[in-house]
């Protein structure tokens, strides 16, 4: 029970990582606070995890809004007391596209969200976690240090390397107060965005999804892509005691496709 008696806010919960994760914290014997922008979705995810609703809360948050992230902070305080970890899920993945088609104020957009509303969300949780200590875990991509030839994602990649560069700043600054701060940096993940990948591209080529799976899988040393659920379990790991001593690292979820 890595994260026994632990509240843990996580933030950008729907059907994939973010759902992982806040499973992974309940399983684990934490509390998981829910923030998404799709009230929905947060319904549906407590209500799997949690049936009971005695482990989770949730609130709708909009990561670039600060009264929205202050917000879903003070709903872990009233509801459990306190804050002992902060996984940021939250992100804008879905515009694609390199340098010469850039629309530079959807880059910003991008920016606001994966960079600026991750900071605001940590913000938003600091004076709780000064009172217990604890850890930050930002969700990086591995794209934003080895760009992928599938697909252009620049924005998202860019976004993420600010994200990283910024988690080092962050560990020496919060570091006085006992609270980490870590990277994961997923590498093709198996689940909804990707299996919707594989569907698309496989109707476009004409091809059985095998194929393009294969495709994916040929430069990994562990011959299948790394899942969601991976991700949630070196989160899971990242936020408990365990990594006591671990803080300004990234730490790469990836099935051994790019090695550092």
């Amino acid at each position: 029970m890595l994260l026994q008696g632990k509240t843990v806010v996580v933030s950008g919960v729907g059907a994939g990582l973010g759902h992982r994760i806040a499973e992974t914290v309940v399983r684990d014997g934490g509390n998981a606070v829910l923030g998404a922008r799709t009230g929905a979705n947060l319904v549906k995810s407590a209500a799997e995890i949690d049936p009971e609703g005695r482990r989770t809360a949730h609130r709708v948050t909009d990561i670039t809004d600060e009264e929205q992230c202050a917000a879903l902070a003070a709903l872990a305080v009233e509801r459990f007391g306190g804050v002992d970890a902060v996984v940021h899920v939250a992100a804008w993945d879905s515009y694609f596209g390199g340098l010469e088609d850039a629309d530079f104020a959807t880059w910003q957009a991008v920016l606001d969200v994966n960079l600026l509303g991750t900071l605001r969300m940590t913000r938003a949780c600091l004076p709780a976690l000064r009172e217990r200590g604890g850890s930050v875990v930002l969700i990086g991509t591995q794209s934003a240090v080895a760009a992928p030839t599938q697909v252009r994602q620049a924005a998202y990649a860019a976004s993420k390397g600010a994200l990283t560069s910024a988690m080092y700043s962050l560990a020496h600054e919060l570091g006085p107060h006992r609270i980490r701060v870590n990277t994961v940096l997923p590498g093709w993940m198996w689940g909804p965005p990707v299996q919707a990948y594989v569907r698309f591209a496989a109707h476009t080529e004409g091809v059985p999804e095998a194929e393009v799976l294969a495709r994916l899988t040929e430069r990994m040393a562990l011959p299948e892509l790394a899942t969601d659920g991976d991700v949630a379990e070196a989160v899971a790991f990242l936020a408990s005691d365990r990594a006591r001593a671990i803080t300004g690292q990234s730490l790469l979820v990836n099935a051994g496709e790019l090695m550092r």
